[in-house]
């Protein structure tokens, strides 16, 4: 017991000197330094020692947790978290093949690193990209297909990421439409994401367009959504007074489209390193009071790139341990969510409801219509 915590201490020492616990420069860490030896409650903590509170626990575990988390990921099965509820049994549960788990945010926020981050952290891949990004020289590209991957790179993997395009802060009524398409609808590999003024784009895209896209894709239902947000935006903007990135975050976190369960979105905050200490800090618990949210639960910090423009994976193991506890955190909802397959009562009562429909908007029709005779019948005479 003695050695494993001179081995936690030695661990938390080396993040330290390394530079990943950046909140340990916080004016209030001391005070949370302090807290360890109390164990207070958590329900008597301020928001800011919380949050603290989190972001050590994340540090805490990252050395060993990683390693654990990487292989719970790596041999995952769709259904696998599932406990039975109801008094049915697995086999009467409607399990896809594999968990979609689909990003979602505004252009800029961070969604394709994030994807390339997961490659690096699941699928150790190193540093190679497997999506585009709009950083560097690429900084006017902008995804324009909804693209399935298999982060982890297993012939048998469990789960899915779809990266999907931006939206606009000053278009979310049409962020909502596109969402409800996607939740209600389904989703597909390369499918294509075209809106209203997009026309300069189409000829950039028109040689690729009948390439890439295919209905031949399968077609998946999505179980769980992500949304990432850029905290230095939100920030910068709240600065100038500017609240629209705020309230268009709020929006589409409460989307209704993406209630598809009780539990809330999972939040990915990136872009933090851009900013102090303080201002990294405040903004998230400015944003998780807007949001209206616990500042710690289903809430994670992720630095996508260094600032020498490398995923992080081995060189930042809180953040590796993050991204792999947030993933985690949306495989274990997304299994708690499955329903029930419908059986002969169920479709019996479908197709009858279908048909009670149809024959009263029927009679209505001819009600009207006969309504309408009756009326020219009189005024002809």
């Amino acid at each position: 017991m003695k050695s494993q915590l001179s081995s936690n201490d030695e661990d938390e020492c080396q993040l330290s000197r390394q530079g990943y616990c950046w909140w340990r420069s916080a004016a209030k860490f001391d005070e949370c330094a302090r807290l360890k030896l109390d164990l207070p409650h958590i329900a008597n903590l301020t928001p800011r020692l919380r949050v603290l509170k989190e972001l050590e626990r994340l540090a805490l575990f990252a050395h060993e947790g990683l390693s654990e988390l990487r292989y719970k990921l790596q041999m995952y099965r769709s259904g696998d978290f599932w406990v039975p509820t109801g008094g049915l049994k697995k086999e009467e549960m409607n399990i896809p093949p594999v968990i979609t788990i689909l990003l979602v945010g505004f252009s800029g926020s961070g969604k394709s690193s994030l994807v390339n981050l997961m490659y690096s952290v699941f699928g150790r891949s190193g540093l190679i990209p497997f999506a585009q990004t709009s950083s560097g020289s690429a900084s006017k590209y902008t995804t324009m297909y909804l693209e399935e991957h298999n982060v982890m790179r297993s012939m048998q993997g469990g789960f899915c990421v779809y990266d999907s395009r931006g939206f606009n802060y000053g278009k979310i009524g049409d962020a909502h439409e596109e969402l409800s398409s996607w939740m209600s609808d389904g989703i597909h590999h390369n499918q294509l994401c075209l809106r209203s003024g997009d026309d300069v784009l189409l000829e950039a895209y028109t040689e690729t367009f009948g390439l890439r896209s295919s209905s031949n894709f399968v077609q998946r239902t999505v179980n769980i959504p992500m949304v990432v947000v850029n905290i230095a935006e939100v920030h910068e903007a709240s600065k100038a007074s500017d609240s629209k990135p705020l309230e268009a975050t709020r929006e589409l976190f409460h989307s209704r489209a993406l209630r598809n369960c009780n539990e809330n979105p999972i939040l990915i905050l990136t872009h933090g390193d851009l900013l102090t200490t303080e201002e990294r800090i405040d903004i998230r618990l400015r944003l998780c009071e807007h949001l209206g949210i616990s500042v710690t639960n289903g809430v994670y910090d992720i630095v996508c790139l260094t600032e020498y423009g490398f995923l992080a994976e081995e060189s930042d193991p809180v953040t590796a341990y993050a991204l792999a506890e947030a993933v985690y955190r949306a495989l274990l909802i997304s299994d708690r969510g499955h329903l029930p397959k419908k059986n002969l009562q169920d479709w019996t009562v479908f197709v009858l409801s279908g048909l009670m429909c149809f024959m009263g908007a029927l009679f209505a029709f001819l009600a009207d219509l006969c309504s309408k005779l009756g009326r020219r019948d009189r005024l002809n005479r």
